[in-house]
């Protein structure tokens, strides 16, 4: 349950500082956070699932919920500068 959390909150932070990183992919600090939440919760889960940096649950979810909430943050940005052409 705390790793799950961990890497909700992880994936919030990776969204934003994705939002701030590639400004022309942002959703505003709220959605940034949402969508960081969401692929935080995918991202932390697929790592800690299969291990992958063999270290620790918590190590899996910081790792897995940054990087899975920068990625879905970017996607969905892309998804909307499609959509607003």
């Amino acid at each position: 349950m705390v790793d799950t959390l961990i890497g909700l909150a992880c994936g919030a932070v990776g969204g934003n500082l994705g939002g701030l990183l590639l400004k022309n992919f942002s959703l505003g600090t709220l959605g940034n956070s949402i969508v960081g939440i969401l692929g935080g919760g995918l991202g932390g889960g697929i790592l800690g699932n299969l291990g992958l940096l063999g270290g620790s649950g918590i190590v899996n979810q910081l790792a897995g919920g940054g990087v899975g909430g920068m990625i879905l943050m970017i996607v969905v940005g892309l998804i909307k500068k499609a959509m607003s052409k």
